[in-house]
């Protein structure tokens, strides 16, 4: 006997047949799988030259972030005047499936920068004061989907000492008639920080190096971009030495800091040319700094690793 099913009994049917011996579609390789990317943040300038030493340092330790266990991506991203922001380049991170991301601020040492405002742009901090600043910047702030990390900043290794050490012997001549003086960009707000890290590495400096006397000024914004006050650094170390080695203390070369402000600072110390031995150079290149860049991420990547495997041992 023929047994006639109603048309929507047999699409019923039909579909539970299917299901029932079709193959499910295969999960994707990246599923539930950790996915590490790394950003590194820096500033950002409106100086091509200063912006060209950043996207350098990325290519110069990118084949080696990318042989780090779990990283898969790294980018550059600037925090204001120019794109790719971190927004942007978090939003990127988001779209290609990144799981993590770890930070790491090309900065000098602790700043609102990096305390406050990176942190308020990525979402986790809100920071009433950052967020005027971001609006007044046009900064956009975007919180990822990715789990952030911020590592370190410069100042927690030895690196800047001994990187001053070298570009201030490289000036200096006669170290026991010389004196540093060295030029910051400086924070208003962290200033107890700036000033301790100018100290630990002018002590270092006379240390190494027998120049018996330093002092130190800022060009930032905290100094309102003035020339007189890397005047007024140079002019307390005259005062004691015949001549002073003048070395920058910023992270690339920016034509409006290294050639105008601290250059005009220099020019109006009389007998200058005799008495200031000055190059208008950056921390930047320096293969310490990628080796410092390498080895964060190197243990900021496993600590995500740990974190991550503990979580899935407890399931």
């Amino acid at each position: 006997m023929t047994v006639s099913l109603p048309l929507r009994t047999g699409v019923l049917m039909s579909v539970l047949l299917l299901s029932t011996f079709s193959p499910l579609p295969a999960a994707s390789p990246e599923q539930g799988r950790q996915k590490i990317g790394v950003l590194l943040a820096n500033h950002g300038s409106r100086s091509a030259t200063w912006r060209n030493a950043l996207t350098d340092l990325e290519a110069g330790v990118r084949d080696r972030l990318l042989a780090v266990p779990g990283v898969t991506g790294v980018k550059t991203a600037f925090m204001e005047y120019n794109e790719p922001s971190i927004a942007t380049r978090m939003k990127e991170f988001d779209a290609e499936g990144y799981t993590d991301v770890i930070i790491v601020p090309v900065f000098l040492t602790v700043s609102a920068h990096t305390f406050d405002d990176i942190p308020t742009i990525l979402g986790r901090k809100t920071d009433p004061h950052s967020l005027e600043l971001l609006k007044i910047e046009r900064i956009e702030r975007y919180t990822p989907k990715a789990s952030t990390v911020i590592a370190p900043t410069l100042d927690f290794t030895a690196l800047l000492k001994e990187n001053i050490v070298r570009r201030a012997a490289a000036l200096s001549a006669d170290a026991k008639n010389e004196g540093l003086v060295l030029i910051a960009y400086g924070d208003a707000q962290y200033e107890r920080e700036w000033i301790e890290l100018m100290n630990a590495v002018g002590e270092h400096v006379k240390k190494e190096l027998g120049i018996a006397s330093y002092a130190y000024g800022w060009c930032g914004h905290i100094a309102h971009y003035d020339p007189q006050r890397t005047t007024d650094a140079i002019g307390h170390v005259l005062a004691k030495k015949e001549k002073a080695v003048v070395v920058p203390v910023l992270v690339a070369h920016d034509e409006m800091f290294q050639v105008k402000i601290i250059g005009d600072g220099i020019a109006a110390v009389p007998d200058h040319r005799r008495r200031v031995a000055y190059r208008p150079d950056s921390i930047l290149p320096d293969p310490a700094v990628e080796r410092w860049i390498v080895d964060a991420v190197h243990r900021e990547a496993s600590g995500l690793r740990a974190t991550t495997s503990s979580q899935e041992g407890g399931r």
